[in-house]
């Protein structure tokens, strides 16, 4: 069963920023590819696409979050952190790490920034920022 341990977030003032980081184990297939992403949600909002990308590299943002926010891996394999800058109230969320593999070469557009596309998740981490 994969695992997905998150960390960072906090509490910040608007304009500052915060670094999320994600690590999913136990993952099934020795060789495989697979997308692994940041979601986030507000209390009675449906969970948001922040971030995704591919076992390739191929990223994705949400337009929400262009400019301002940007994933890297520390170039290790199934590792997503998440770099959030120019914070402002309205990225208030707990974020969620969401991780899915597959058979098969990766196809660019492949990983979505859709919810019910993966099917493992951490456990969320709180990110609130004041004004």
């Amino acid at each position: 069963q994969v695992q997905l341990v998150e960390s960072g977030g906090g509490s910040v003032q608007a304009g500052e920023s915060l670094r999320l980081s994600c690590v999913a184990s136990g993952h099934t297939y020795t060789i495989s590819s697979y997308c692994i992403a940041w979601f986030r949600q507000t209390p009675g909002k449906e969970r948001e696409g922040v971030a995704t990308v591919d076992s390739d590299g191929n990223i994705q943002y949400a337009d929400s979050v262009k400019g301002r926010f940007t994933v890297s891996s520390d170039n290790a394999r199934f590792r997503l952190n998440l770099q959030m800058n120019s914070l402002q109230p309205d990225d208030t969320a707990v974020y969620y790490c969401a991780f899915d593999e597959f058979f098969g070469t990766v196809v660019p557009g492949h990983c979505t920034l859709r919810a019910p596309a993966y099917s493992n998740w951490g456990q969320g981490t709180q990110v609130t920022v004041s004004s």
